[in-house]
């Protein structure tokens, strides 16, 4: 019996070596090769198939009159850029139990008038009809494959000619080519490609549902994010009911969309317009809280943030943030000390980001400090006021892009004062109607304003 061929991957970006490398020269990564079994083509099929491809002019290329396929979720819609496009393969990733199934056959029930393949490696028939149950929607062309084999599976796509196909997920699947145990580097990207070459080929869209790694990165080789068309990741915070989509990579459209999805008992719930659910509903002013406008992605949202200060217990004071990065925090801190001489370097100071939600938008620093300095005075900022504005180092208030969507969104929400940046008041003003702006060049401007 001939030995199988064997070769070293990188356990971390799919680098291939004929030895074992301590240090990965690709990635830089240390004690991360492993072996495994490879599959090598013959010199005959390589060569038949580069004969069969000729090059062509780019005019030459004739263009299909081919229309994105409606998946009847806005919010997925809107992160794939408009649509679902035939013959493309996304892969979505996020943490164990974070909504990625339950999303996918919501989709698949959704779906009428084209047939959906959902191929699980994972769960049994009858879990996958339970969870239908609970999502509560019926459709006769949703078809449910439990298989591992990629060759039965395009077995079965030859045989029911689905429109869409789902696989979860792609660390179950083996492909008979290589002698390796599923969710190897190998069989993950053999079996990936597999995939994409059905794709290709039938022009029928695969959506693939994939693991990720303890640092958050998709398990299996970097080389199965470049094969795909479209990457996602679900995220979302298991305290909280909000799930975000984003897109992380999509050759057919912009990756800066995100969706926001809440977490019902029936499913996952598209949420139109979340600067509604994520502003607190307060009987009364309280002080520590402020309203940022700010955008994830393309989408323009208004976000609470609330700050407590408060003198150190045991005279060595705390940073404490949740939702925002802590570094910025302190350096906020510092510039209001050192601008506007307020004495926080002895005062304990958290700030949370309410919702459950991480921001990184540098516009949010008018409203945190706002909510800082609210919290350190003891004086609520009227609940009607919101923020939009990156605060430098020198104390003055940069302007901040699409100024314009932003005045937008709080003026649909009700508010009726915006603090923007100066230089971001000519782009401002057109957008706004019923709804006043104040510009400020300064942080000590800002203090005047909201005490006085």
């Amino acid at each position: 019996m001939a030995k199988s061929k064997t070769a070293f991957f990188c356990n971390n970006c799919g680098n291939e070596s004929p030895k074992w490398m301590g240090k990965c020269p690709a990635c830089g990564e240390w004690n991360t090769f492993i072996e495994e079994p490879v599959h090598k083509e013959t010199k005959s099929t390589t060569n038949r198939n580069q004969s069969e491809r000729v090059a062509v002019k780019i005019q030459d290329v004739t263009l299909g009159n081919e229309v994105r396929m409606n998946t009847n979720n806005g919010e997925l819609n809107r992160v794939l850029g408009g649509g679902l496009v035939p013959g493309s393969v996304v892969l979505i990733g996020g943490e164990p139990g974070i909504g990625k199934s339950t999303l996918m056959l919501q989709v698949a029930l959704n779906l009428r008038g084209l047939r959906f393949l959902y191929v699980s490696g994972e769960e049994s028939e009858q879990q996958i009809r339970m969870r239908a149950e609970r999502i509560g929607i019926k459709n006769e062309q949703c078809f449910i494959l439990t298989e591992t084999s990629s060759s039965g599976i395009l077995a079965q796509c030859e045989k029911v000619k689905p429109d869409i196909v789902l696989i979860d997920s792609i660390q179950t699947l083996e492909s008979e080519s290589i002698d390796s145990s599923p969710g190897s580097i190998s069989q993950i990207r053999e079996s990936a490609f597999e995939m994409l070459q059905y794709a290709k080929r039938s022009n029928v869209p695969v959506f693939l549902i994939g693991h990720i790694t303890k640092d958050g990165g998709l398990a299996g080789p970097k080389v199965l994010e470049h094969m795909v068309d479209t990457v996602l990741h679900f995220e979302g915070d298991r305290n909280y009911g909000f799930r975000i989509l984003r897109s992380l990579k999509n050759r057919f459209g912009s990756t800066s969309e995100l969706g926001i999805y809440e977490m019902v008992n029936s499913g996952l719930r598209e949420i139109s317009n979340p600067s509604e659910l994520l502003l607190g509903q307060h009987d009364e002013m309280l002080s520590g809280t402020a309203i940022a406008a700010t955008l994830e992605g393309m989408r323009p949202m208004l976000i609470e943030t609330q700050a407590l200060v408060s003198t150190a217990a045991y005279g060595t004071p705390q940073r404490s943030t949740t939702g925002f990065e802590n570094r910025r925090l302190n350096m906020l801190l510092a510039v209001l000390e050192k601008r506007c001489g307020f004495k926080l370097g002895a005062k304990d100071v958290f700030l949370n980001i309410a919702g459950g939600i991480k921001v990184s938008d540098p516009a949010t620093d008018l409203a945190i400090v706002s909510a800082i300095l609210s919290s350190n005075v003891d004086i609520p900022v009227h609940r009607k006021i919101c923020f939009a504005g990156e605060i430098g180092l020198s104390g003055e208030i940069r302007p901040v892009t699409r100024i314009e969507q932003r005045v937008a969104e709080a003026e649909k929400i009700g508010f009726n004062t915006i603090v923007i940046s100066k230089n971001n008041y000519k782009a401002a003003k057109p957008a706004s109607k019923n709804i006043k702006i104040e510009a400020l060049n300064k942080i000590e401007q800002l203090a005047e304003l909201l005490f006085g």
